[in-house]
Protein backbone atom coordinates (compact mmCIF):
# COMPACT_ATOMS: atom_id res chain seq x y z
CA UNK A 1 0.00 0.00 0.00
CA UNK A 2 1.47 3.58 -0.96
CA UNK A 3 0.77 6.73 0.33
CA UNK A 4 0.16 8.43 -3.21
CA UNK A 5 -2.46 5.40 -3.57
CA UNK A 6 -4.36 6.89 -0.41
CA UNK A 7 -4.33 10.11 -2.18
CA UNK A 8 -5.87 9.26 -5.30
CA UNK A 9 -8.72 7.63 -3.96
CA UNK A 10 -9.64 10.43 -1.37
CA UNK A 11 -8.86 12.79 -4.51
CA UNK A 12 -11.21 10.98 -6.55
CA UNK A 13 -13.95 10.78 -3.77
CA UNK A 14 -13.59 14.54 -3.69
CA UNK A 15 -13.75 15.46 -7.27
CA UNK A 16 -17.40 13.84 -7.95
CA UNK A 17 -15.70 9.86 -8.41
CA UNK A 18 -14.22 11.98 -12.56
CA UNK A 19 -11.39 10.75 -12.88
CA UNK A 20 -9.90 13.16 -15.17
CA UNK A 21 -10.63 16.05 -13.01
CA UNK A 22 -8.60 14.30 -10.49
CA UNK A 23 -5.87 13.61 -12.75
CA UNK A 24 -6.03 17.42 -14.02
CA UNK A 25 -6.06 18.72 -10.33
CA UNK A 26 -2.47 16.36 -9.51
CA UNK A 27 -0.89 16.92 -12.61
CA UNK A 28 -0.75 13.42 -12.98
CA UNK A 29 -2.27 10.62 -16.06
CA UNK A 30 -5.98 9.46 -15.70
CA UNK A 31 -4.48 5.82 -16.66
CA UNK A 32 -1.73 6.49 -13.89
CA UNK A 33 -4.61 6.94 -11.10
CA UNK A 34 -6.79 4.13 -12.74
CA UNK A 35 -3.63 1.83 -12.17
CA UNK A 36 -3.21 2.52 -8.85
CA UNK A 37 -6.73 2.39 -7.40
CA UNK A 38 -6.73 -0.67 -9.20
CA UNK A 39 -3.32 -1.98 -7.66
CA UNK A 40 -4.98 -0.70 -4.45
CA UNK A 41 -7.77 -2.60 -4.80
CA UNK A 42 -5.86 -5.88 -5.45
CA UNK A 43 -3.70 -5.73 -2.75
CA UNK A 44 -7.25 -4.91 -0.29
CA UNK A 45 -9.50 -7.60 -1.50
CA UNK A 46 -12.23 -5.35 -2.03
CA UNK A 47 -13.60 -2.80 -4.34
CA UNK A 48 -13.56 0.57 -3.44
CA UNK A 49 -15.64 2.09 -6.15
CA UNK A 50 -18.37 0.09 -8.21
CA UNK A 51 -18.04 0.63 -12.29
CA UNK A 52 -19.88 0.42 -15.05
CA UNK A 53 -17.55 -0.02 -17.81
CA UNK A 54 -14.91 2.34 -17.56
CA UNK A 55 -16.74 4.70 -15.33
CA UNK A 56 -16.74 5.06 -11.95
CA UNK A 57 -20.10 4.82 -10.63
CA UNK A 58 -20.45 4.94 -6.69
CA UNK A 59 -17.92 4.35 -3.60
CA UNK A 60 -19.14 0.45 -2.56
CA UNK A 61 -19.52 0.61 1.75
CA UNK A 62 -15.68 -1.22 2.07
CA UNK A 63 -14.89 1.97 -0.24
CA UNK A 64 -16.52 4.73 2.57
CA UNK A 65 -14.58 3.37 5.57
CA UNK A 66 -11.41 2.79 3.54
CA UNK A 67 -11.32 6.53 1.98
CA UNK A 68 -12.05 8.20 5.51
CA UNK A 69 -9.37 6.75 7.21
CA UNK A 70 -7.46 7.89 3.83
CA UNK A 71 -8.42 11.10 4.97
CA UNK A 72 -6.89 10.53 8.28
CA UNK A 73 -3.86 9.37 7.60
CA UNK A 74 -3.47 11.90 4.13
CA UNK A 75 -4.29 14.36 7.35
CA UNK A 76 -1.48 13.42 10.00
CA UNK A 77 1.11 13.47 6.59
CA UNK A 78 0.25 16.90 6.26
CA UNK A 79 0.47 17.80 10.11
CA UNK A 80 3.92 16.07 10.15
CA UNK A 81 5.35 18.42 6.95
CA UNK A 82 3.41 21.21 9.02
CA UNK A 83 5.70 20.57 11.83
CA UNK A 84 8.96 19.82 10.09
CA UNK A 85 8.01 23.17 8.69
CA UNK A 86 7.22 24.94 11.86
CA UNK A 87 10.73 24.08 12.60
CA UNK A 88 12.98 24.91 9.03
CA UNK A 89 10.66 27.93 8.34
CA UNK A 90 8.44 29.44 10.63
CA UNK A 91 7.24 32.12 8.92
CA UNK A 92 6.40 30.26 5.27
CA UNK A 93 3.85 28.45 4.47
CA UNK A 94 0.07 28.12 3.57
CA UNK A 95 -3.23 29.56 5.26
CA UNK A 96 -6.40 28.41 4.01
CA UNK A 97 -9.82 29.83 5.10
CA UNK A 98 -13.32 28.84 4.53
CA UNK A 99 -16.21 31.52 5.13
CA UNK A 100 -19.18 33.23 4.59
CA UNK A 101 -19.54 36.02 1.97
CA UNK A 102 -20.52 38.81 5.02
CA UNK A 103 -16.99 37.64 6.52
CA UNK A 104 -14.93 37.60 3.64
CA UNK A 105 -16.54 40.99 2.43
CA UNK A 106 -17.06 43.59 5.61
CA UNK A 107 -14.58 41.22 8.54
CA UNK A 108 -12.06 39.94 7.43
CA UNK A 109 -10.43 42.63 4.86
CA UNK A 110 -8.53 44.92 7.64
CA UNK A 111 -7.37 40.81 9.45
CA UNK A 112 -6.15 39.45 5.95
CA UNK A 113 -4.28 42.64 5.62
CA UNK A 114 -2.42 43.24 8.58
CA UNK A 115 -1.67 39.38 8.33
CA UNK A 116 -0.37 39.68 5.03
CA UNK A 117 1.86 42.55 6.15
CA UNK A 118 3.42 40.40 9.38
CA UNK A 119 3.49 37.11 7.05
CA UNK A 120 4.60 38.08 3.47
CA UNK A 121 5.63 34.39 2.88
CA UNK A 122 2.61 32.82 3.91
CA UNK A 123 0.36 32.04 0.88
CA UNK A 124 -3.20 32.85 1.94
CA UNK A 125 -6.39 30.95 0.54
CA UNK A 126 -9.61 31.57 0.81
CA UNK A 127 -12.77 29.49 -0.08
CA UNK A 128 -16.58 31.16 0.51
CA UNK A 129 -19.50 28.53 0.78
CA UNK A 130 -22.75 27.84 2.99
CA UNK A 131 -21.98 27.33 6.39
CA UNK A 132 -22.42 23.34 5.72
CA UNK A 133 -19.90 23.44 2.90
CA UNK A 134 -17.46 26.08 5.24
CA UNK A 135 -17.56 23.42 8.56
CA UNK A 136 -17.32 20.30 5.80
CA UNK A 137 -13.98 22.07 4.66
CA UNK A 138 -12.45 21.85 7.63
CA UNK A 139 -13.99 18.98 8.52
CA UNK A 140 -11.94 17.18 5.58
CA UNK A 141 -9.00 19.11 5.32
CA UNK A 142 -9.69 21.53 2.53
CA UNK A 143 -9.73 24.01 4.62
CA UNK A 144 -7.34 25.01 7.76
CA UNK A 145 -10.06 27.21 9.80
CA UNK A 146 -13.76 27.70 9.05
CA UNK A 147 -15.47 31.26 10.05
CA UNK A 148 -18.98 31.41 10.41
CA UNK A 149 -21.88 31.90 12.39
CA UNK A 150 -24.28 28.76 11.25
CA UNK A 151 -23.92 25.25 11.64
CA UNK A 152 -20.42 24.95 13.57
CA UNK A 153 -22.68 23.13 16.20
CA UNK A 154 -23.43 20.72 14.13
CA UNK A 155 -19.59 19.10 13.46
CA UNK A 156 -18.04 17.90 16.80
CA UNK A 157 -15.14 16.98 15.07
CA UNK A 158 -14.09 20.44 15.17
CA UNK A 159 -13.12 22.65 18.11
CA UNK A 160 -14.69 26.40 18.03
CA UNK A 161 -14.34 29.08 19.84
CA UNK A 162 -16.35 32.53 19.82
CA UNK A 163 -14.91 35.51 17.85
CA UNK A 164 -17.03 38.42 18.43
CA UNK A 165 -21.04 39.54 18.47
CA UNK A 166 -23.11 40.77 15.95
CA UNK A 167 -26.73 41.71 15.05
CA UNK A 168 -28.60 43.33 12.20
CA UNK A 169 -30.43 46.11 10.97
CA UNK A 170 -32.71 47.50 8.82
CA UNK A 171 -32.18 49.05 4.90
CA UNK A 172 -34.68 50.98 3.61
CA UNK A 173 -34.40 53.29 0.11
CA UNK A 174 -35.21 56.98 1.13
CA UNK A 175 -38.79 58.04 1.51
CA UNK A 176 -40.17 54.39 2.78
CA UNK A 177 -42.43 54.38 5.24
CA UNK A 178 -40.35 52.75 7.47
CA UNK A 179 -37.60 55.40 7.22
CA UNK A 180 -39.33 57.68 10.10
CA UNK A 181 -40.83 55.40 12.23
CA UNK A 182 -40.47 55.86 15.87
CA UNK A 183 -39.73 52.27 16.93
CA UNK A 184 -39.21 49.54 15.02
CA UNK A 185 -40.97 46.90 15.80
CA UNK A 186 -41.48 43.05 15.09
CA UNK A 187 -45.13 43.73 14.07
CA UNK A 188 -44.18 46.94 11.81
CA UNK A 189 -41.40 44.43 9.85
CA UNK A 190 -44.14 41.67 9.32
CA UNK A 191 -46.42 44.13 7.15
CA UNK A 192 -44.12 44.63 4.77
CA UNK A 193 -42.26 42.34 2.32
CA UNK A 194 -38.51 41.15 3.49
CA UNK A 195 -35.13 41.14 1.48
CA UNK A 196 -32.72 39.22 3.91
CA UNK A 197 -30.23 36.00 3.78
CA UNK A 198 -30.86 32.51 2.52
CA UNK A 199 -31.88 29.89 5.09
CA UNK A 200 -28.71 28.95 6.86
CA UNK A 201 -26.94 31.85 6.36
CA UNK A 202 -25.78 34.86 8.71
CA UNK A 203 -27.76 34.23 11.36
CA UNK A 204 -30.44 34.23 9.72
CA UNK A 205 -31.48 31.59 12.51
CA UNK A 206 -31.98 34.19 15.29
CA UNK A 207 -34.11 36.01 12.47
CA UNK A 208 -36.83 33.56 11.94
CA UNK A 209 -36.93 32.35 16.39
CA UNK A 210 -37.64 36.08 16.52
CA UNK A 211 -40.97 36.24 14.54
CA UNK A 212 -41.76 32.96 15.38
CA UNK A 213 -42.09 33.51 19.03
CA UNK A 214 -44.28 36.13 18.44
CA UNK A 215 -46.62 34.34 16.28
CA UNK A 216 -45.66 36.06 13.34
CA UNK A 217 -45.26 35.24 9.60
CA UNK A 218 -42.96 37.22 7.88
CA UNK A 219 -43.47 37.75 4.29
CA UNK A 220 -39.36 37.03 2.71
CA UNK A 221 -39.90 37.84 -0.91
CA UNK A 222 -36.46 37.79 -1.39
CA UNK A 223 -33.27 35.72 0.10
CA UNK A 224 -29.65 35.89 -1.02
CA UNK A 225 -26.62 34.38 0.44
CA UNK A 226 -24.68 38.17 -0.25
CA UNK A 227 -25.24 41.53 1.93
CA UNK A 228 -24.39 43.20 -1.16
CA UNK A 229 -26.93 41.53 -3.51
CA UNK A 230 -29.54 42.28 -0.78
CA UNK A 231 -29.04 45.64 -0.62
CA UNK A 232 -29.29 46.55 -4.88
CA UNK A 233 -32.76 44.47 -4.19
CA UNK A 234 -33.97 46.90 -1.46
CA UNK A 235 -32.82 49.35 -3.45
CA UNK A 236 -34.70 48.47 -6.53
CA UNK A 237 -38.02 48.51 -4.07
CA UNK A 238 -38.44 44.44 -3.81
CA UNK A 239 -38.82 44.99 0.02
CA UNK A 240 -37.50 45.69 3.33
CA UNK A 241 -33.80 44.40 3.56
CA UNK A 242 -32.80 43.14 7.04
CA UNK A 243 -28.65 42.52 7.08
CA UNK A 244 -26.25 42.01 9.82
CA UNK A 245 -25.10 45.82 11.07
CA UNK A 246 -21.29 45.47 9.58
CA UNK A 247 -22.72 45.14 6.23
CA UNK A 248 -23.82 48.76 5.77
CA UNK A 249 -21.60 51.65 5.69
CA UNK A 250 -23.11 55.41 5.24
CA UNK A 251 -20.30 56.41 2.80
CA UNK A 252 -20.73 53.60 0.43
CA UNK A 253 -24.60 53.34 1.13
CA UNK A 254 -25.55 56.44 1.48
CA UNK A 255 -28.96 56.17 -0.40
CA UNK A 256 -30.30 53.83 2.43
CA UNK A 257 -31.72 54.40 5.73
CA UNK A 258 -30.22 52.48 7.88
CA UNK A 259 -32.11 51.28 11.28
CA UNK A 260 -30.92 49.29 14.12
CA UNK A 261 -32.83 46.10 14.43
CA UNK A 262 -30.54 44.93 18.00
CA UNK A 263 -33.66 45.24 20.14
CA UNK A 264 -35.52 42.88 18.14
CA UNK A 265 -33.47 40.01 17.59
CA UNK A 266 -30.75 38.02 20.12
CA UNK A 267 -27.36 38.67 19.16
CA UNK A 268 -25.11 36.53 17.09
CA UNK A 269 -21.82 34.74 17.38
CA UNK A 270 -19.11 34.61 14.64
CA UNK A 271 -16.91 31.18 15.32
CA UNK A 272 -13.65 30.39 13.92
CA UNK A 273 -12.99 26.36 13.96
CA UNK A 274 -10.59 23.85 13.35
CA UNK A 275 -10.18 20.12 13.37
CA UNK A 276 -9.49 18.38 16.42
CA UNK A 277 -5.83 17.32 16.11
CA UNK A 278 -4.70 19.70 13.55
CA UNK A 279 -1.03 21.34 14.07
CA UNK A 280 -1.31 24.91 14.80
CA UNK A 281 2.04 26.39 13.27
CA UNK A 282 2.72 29.98 14.59
CA UNK A 283 1.47 32.13 11.93
CA UNK A 284 -1.91 30.45 12.42
CA UNK A 285 -2.00 31.48 15.92
CA UNK A 286 -0.87 34.82 14.82
CA UNK A 287 -3.96 34.74 12.56
CA UNK A 288 -6.91 33.79 15.00
CA UNK A 289 -5.28 36.55 17.81
CA UNK A 290 -5.58 38.95 15.14
CA UNK A 291 -9.11 38.27 14.52
CA UNK A 292 -10.06 37.63 17.69
CA UNK A 293 -7.70 39.18 20.65
CA UNK A 294 -8.95 37.58 23.11
CA UNK A 295 -8.68 33.79 21.32
CA UNK A 296 -4.19 33.94 22.73
CA UNK A 297 -1.99 31.00 22.25
CA UNK A 298 -3.03 29.71 25.98
CA UNK A 299 -6.63 30.52 25.11
CA UNK A 300 -6.33 28.39 21.74
CA UNK A 301 -4.23 25.79 23.55
CA UNK A 302 -6.75 25.33 26.63
CA UNK A 303 -9.43 25.26 23.78
CA UNK A 304 -7.73 22.00 21.80
CA UNK A 305 -8.28 19.81 25.89
CA UNK A 306 -11.19 19.76 25.59
CA UNK A 307 -13.12 17.01 24.70
CA UNK A 308 -16.85 18.18 24.39
CA UNK A 309 -19.18 21.47 23.26
CA UNK A 310 -19.68 21.99 27.22
CA UNK A 311 -16.27 22.04 28.09
CA UNK A 312 -15.57 24.59 25.51
CA UNK A 313 -18.81 26.47 26.61
CA UNK A 314 -17.46 26.48 30.21
CA UNK A 315 -14.08 27.90 29.15
CA UNK A 316 -15.47 30.75 27.41
CA UNK A 317 -17.86 31.39 29.90
CA UNK A 318 -16.42 34.23 31.50
CA UNK A 319 -14.94 35.89 28.04
CA UNK A 320 -16.47 39.06 27.14
CA UNK A 321 -16.89 39.22 23.03
CA UNK A 322 -16.10 42.42 21.23
CA UNK A 323 -19.50 43.73 19.43
CA UNK A 324 -19.76 44.12 15.76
Amino acid sequence: MKLQQLRYIWEVAHHDLNVSATAQSLYTSQPGISKQIRLLEDELGVEVFSRSGKHLTRITPAGERIIETAGEILRKVDSIKQIAQEFSNERKGTLTLSTTHTQARYALPPIIKRFISSYPDVSLHMHQGTPMQICEMAVDGTADFAIATEALELFSDLVMMPCYKWNRCVIVPKGHPLADIGELTLEALAEHPLVTYVFGFTGRSKLDEAFSNRGLSPKVVFTAADADVIKTYVRLGLGVGIVAHMAVDAVADPDLVVIDASKLFEASVTKIGFRRGTFLRGYMYDFIETFAPHLTREMIDNALQCSNKLELDELFAGVELPVH
